[in-house]
């Protein structure tokens, strides 16, 4: 397409003819411009509903925030007394409180060192495992420096165990191995070559397995308390007498109990382990036998005489007994009992913790299982209590031994830093153990973490996180503010408008003057507009005895500033306001009914539909959602700029094929007068040449 500097190729402009082309055209493109015009406003159109649409779904996305699962209203803040020995968290259903807590120590995890080693220390080839609870690093070293294997090392150790070097003089270094994962099971063990080389560092040394073995003296047990859960008139007591040992072998029949001392020595030694079997086996249910007691005497038989060859049989006997009648009978009936419980630790306290026989597997062939008792698990424990509730089953224990747990490996750490133990702590004054330092299972949905001993009781605080919802109601109010001000600058025609709104910058002012009443006749916006403040000045009755019901109670509203001289044009236009101090005071106070103002259920199918933030939510997905309000009107706008633009390429083909027509036939007209004024100048020479012959 030609601009204002239009010529014909190979032509002067002798006549003018490049800007009679030039205005010819001028012409031709008037309907380009106003299509070209009609494109800009469709783009800028959609420009427009396109802003709406990122508005109304940031809206969107800040309600159903309010009133979801995540809603802030639910967040939970900890603090603690003491930071530096314990911490927690809190999930979103733990209960507002207190807790008391006494770390008495953290678990902790092996850490061995070796003893003085010198630098140029060579690892013999071999095998080395090391062992961490149930996990195992096992790998084969070809022999190297020392330097060398704490690398392959850390390598393959993992989250299991670590190895490192540290300097102790300009010759000599000690070498550190370290369990990663704490806990009394979780001993850090070494096998196979790793353990001959441990020992020629003098990491560790042989020790001599020694063991406390209990009395198998029944005159020395006592009969262990009768605790079924259900008394029955009749049942035999637990006692010791249905109790016998033989050659090392307790034998607990049905209704018998005992509990075994513990001897001295081994009480409160946190380093003993109480070692022993244990197998059940069914026998007859002794109930039948007392039933049948029950029932009446059993008289002997009166017999007869034979005489003649004829049998006479003697009168039946004569009691005084009556026999019960069955009514009696069914009443005396007892019914047998069966009880997995059946081994516990008592504590000099009297208390008895029950020992759950799932965690010792029992021996595929025989059933038999071996239990294994820390001490250090059952703080206080001066007895082992075999109970057998049961009336057809007999237990066979044997009896028990203890054995300090690093005699049981047959080793020990000659420089241990830290040894494996389980961390110890109070709560509600009972002494519980967890392998961790990161316990979820004591208070429901609060995790503890232990870091160091308490000097005296923590006190953990679980609060609201009052700032999440303080921060999330401002956002909310923001971008609800966002929509109604990007709603009056497109549906009216004030230059007030914008001018009240000093958040914005000159570029944005100048973007929003573009803007302004660009659909003031599209009666979806201001209809969507009601709605919307319909919702938010609606009262929500989520219960009979609700006493937050409406949002302006919160210090949220078009006139929450208290103003005495009445609405301004501002407020007239549906902006919200803050009153923070009004805010505040309801937050601190009334956080679960302002979580139920903007979400609850109405109709007790325990599903949110009602309340603000739902109802907002509702609304405005009917606008932004896909096949939705906007995105009709995006799609509607998108069909005409693509007609628009198609016409426009149609317009400017037709105009290119018009100024090139219009060159032709210029050029045409321009070269017929070039050849006639050429031949009138010939003519003119030839007339001039005639005269001046003649003279």
């Amino acid at each position: 397409m030609a601009g204002s500097g239009l010529s014909i190729p190979g032509v002067t402009d002798k006549y003018g003819t490049n800007d009679l082309v030039e205005s010819l055209m001028e012409v031709e493109r008037i309907p380009l411009k106003r299509e070209q015009a009609t494109l800009e406003t469709y783009q800028n159109q959609q420009s427009a509903w396109q802003e709406v649409n990122r508005k109304m779904s940031s809206l969107r996305e800040s309600v159903k925030s309010l009133y979801s699962f995540e809603n802030p209203f639910n967040s939970k803040l900890t603090s603690s007394s003491d930071e530096n020995a314990i911490t927690a968290d809190a999930n979103r259903d733990a209960d507002f409180g207190t807790i008391k807590i006494d770390v008495i120590h953290p678990a902790a995890a092996d850490r061995f060192m070796s003893g003085s080693i010198s630098n140029d220390t060579d690892v013999p080839q071999g095998r080395y495992t090391f062992t961490v609870g149930e996990k195992t690093v096992d790998f084969n070293w070809k022999g190297g420096k020392l330097s060398d294997f704490v690398t392959a090392l850390n390598k393959r150790g993992g989250n299991t165990i670590k190895a490192s070097l540290i300097g102790i003089s300009s010759k000599k270094k000690a070498l550190i191995i370290e369990s990663l994962i704490p806990g009394a099971d979780n001993k850090l063990q070494f096998k196979n070559d790793a353990l001959s080389f441990a020992k020629s560092i003098e990491m560790i040394a042989d020790v001599p397995v020694e063991k406390t073995e209990f009395s198998s003296s029944l005159s020395e047990y006592k009969s262990a308390a009768t605790k079924d859960l259900k008394s029955q008139q009749g049942m035999p007591s637990i006692s010791k007498d249905n109790v016998r040992i033989q050659d090392g072998t307790i034998t607990v029949l049905p209704r018998g109990g005992v509990e075994i001392p513990i001897p001295e020595s081994v009480q409160g030694d946190r380093t003993q382990q109480i070692i022993f079997t244990f197998a059940e086996q069914e026998t007859k249910d002794i109930t039948e036998e007392i039933n049948e007691g029950a029932n009446g005497p059993k008289l002997p038989d009166a017999g007869g005489i034979t005489f003649e060859g004829i049998f006479v049989n003697n009168n039946p006997s004569d009691s005084t007994v009556q026999t019960p009648d069955a009514a009696q009978q069914k009443a005396t009936q007892l019914k047998p009992i069966s009880d997995d419980r059946m081994l516990f630790v008592k504590t000099k306290d009297g208390i008895e913790f029950a020992v759950d026989l799932d965690e010792f597997e029992p021996d595929a062939e025989t059933g038999v299982r071996t239990v294994r008792i820390n001490m250090e698990d059952y703080e206080g424990a001066v007895a082992v209590v075999v109970r057998n509730s049961n009336t057809a089953k007999t237990l066979t224990v044997s009896v028990p031994e203890a054995t300090n747990e690093a005699d049981a490996l047959g080793y020990a750490p000659l420089n241990p830093i830290a040894t494996a133990s389980d961390a110890e702590f109070k709560y509600e004054g009972i002494t519980l153990t967890r392998s961790t330092n990161d316990i979820d299972d004591v208070i429901p949905n609060v995790t503890l973490h232990l870091h160091d001993a308490t000097e005296k009781t923590a006190t953990l605080k679980i609060e609201p996180d009052v700032d999440a919802a303080k921060e999330a109601l401002i956002t909310f109010v923001g971008q609800y503010n966002q929509v109604i001000a990007e709603i009056n600058i497109l549906s009216q025609t004030k230059p007030d408008i914008i001018n009240e709104l000093e958040y914005l910058t000159d570029a944005e002012v100048e973007k929003a003057n573009e803007r302004l009443g660009m659909f003031q006749g599209d009666m979806s916006l201001t209809s969507g507009k009601s709605s919307l403040q319909r919702i938010i000045t609606g009262s929500y009755r989520y219960s009979e005895d609700a006493t937050v019901t409406m949002l302006s109670q919160l210090g949220i509203s078009s006139n929450a500033s208290g103003g005495t001289g009445g609405y301004n044009a501002s407020q007239l236009r549906g902006y919200l306001e803050i009153n923070e101090k009004t805010l505040d005071s309801f937050l601190a106070n009334n956080l679960s009914e302002i979580k139920d103002l903007f979400g609850y259920d109405s109709d007790g199918d325990l599903i949110i539909d009602n309340g603000i933030g739902y109802l907002l939510d509702k609304q405005l997905s009917a606008w932004v959602q896909t096949g939705g309000i906007l995105s009709n009107k995006i799609s509607s706008l998108n069909t005409r700029i693509e007609s628009s633009n198609k016409k426009i390429s149609q317009l400017e083909t037709q105009l290119e094929q018009k100024e090139a027509e219009l060159k032709n036939k210029y050029a045409t007209m321009q070269g017929t007068l070039n050849s006639l004024e050429s031949q009138q100048t010939s003519i003119s020479n030839w007339a001039n040449s005639g005269n001046n012959n003649n003279r």
